[in-house]
């Protein structure tokens, strides 16, 4: 299960990803409302932790937005703002949960499985598909075109990020922090080098191109037959 926290506390933020990373859970980080947002806005999560008071833009707002896109994905609201007023807004305005700080890390994890529980009935993606790429999350089997692509461990994440990600552009820090979990060095051409030889398995035996370069800006998947 990969989890989104949008909290701009850098102490609470570390705690809770460490925490539910030993806790089994899949963790990404941001700390602020407008990054929060964008990242949000990926169908990879399956739960949102969601701060209320966030730098540039408010969790009110950013809730909204996720859930028009997004209306059943599950969002646990944390905040120190305890009022009946605001559990109210939060739960009117399509929070799942709402959670006051400070709270015991066991009852986080009690409302993330309690939202868990409630989704156990909706289908969980395991293919990813893009023109006629099809990806098998769960065989690691990937084939276009009805052939078969042998692609390592890093190649397969490498694409999973992309078709996953698709029509958004991808920069190389992003890349580097999801596929290789490190800081993207500008000296090091690891990413050109991997998206290369993906490419060289992906598209280059093919007519119509998946994998396209933006100059300055990053990657980005998309088919434009």
């Amino acid at each position: 299960m990969k989890i989104l926290i949008i909290e701009d506390e850098t102490k609470l933020g570390k705690y809770l990803q460490l925490g539910l990373n030993e806790s089994s859970f899949t963790t990404d980080w941001v700390n602020n409302g407008l990054d929060g947002l964008h990242q949000a806005m990926s169908p990879e999560y399956d739960l949102i932790l969601l701060d209320v008071m966030l730098p540039d833009l408010d969790g009110w707002k950013i809730l909204t937005q996720i859930k028009t896109h997004y209306p059943a994905r599950p969002i646990i609201m944390l905040t120190a703002r305890d009022s009946v007023e605001d559990r109210v807004k939060g739960l009117q305005l399509g929070a799942d949960d709402y959670l006051v700080k400070p709270f015991a890390f066991i009852e986080l994890i009690a409302r993330i499985q309690n939202q868990v529980r409630k989704n156990e009935n909706v289908a969980v993606k395991t293919m990813l598909t893009i023109g006629d790429l099809h990806v098998d999350l769960l065989r690691r089997r990937v084939t276009r075109n009805d052939q078969h692509i042998d692609l390592t461990a890093k190649e397969f994440l490498l694409l999973e990020l992309l078709v996953s990600r698709e029509k958004e552009v991808l920069s190389k820090a992003f890349i580097a922090s999801k596929v290789w979990d490190m800081n993207f060095d500008s000296d090091t051409n690891v990413i050109e080098v991997a998206i290369r030889r993906l490419r060289k398995k992906v598209d280059d035996p093919f007519e119509f191109k998946l994998i396209h370069t933006l100059r300055g800006m990053g990657y980005v998947m998309e088919s434009r037959e």
